[in-house]
């Protein structure tokens, strides 16, 4: 297929796509997006794990003030 008949090709699947409209079910959409109304929605946050025992356990290997000073290049 030479490029032009590609190109009207393409043109042609992108217009179709463009205008294309199917039918909306407005009310499933809204049942949707306010979720079961028959009992109360809950959103429980994932726990999270307590890293204090490993902040405390490493503390010491990793020192933050100890490089600032060097970090700026020159040249």
């Amino acid at each position: 297929m030479g490029r032009g008949r590609q190109k009207a090709k393409a043109t042609k699947q992108a217009r179709d796509m463009k205008y294309f409209s199917p039918a909306t079910d407005y009310s499933a959409l809204q049942r949707e997006l306010t979720g079961p109304s028959s009992r109360a929605s809950r959103h429980d946050d994932p726990v999270e794990p307590d890293y204090a025992e490993y902040e405390d356990k490493y503390a010491d290997q990793f020192d933050d003030e100890e490089d600032d000073g060097d970090t700026r290049r020159i040249g």
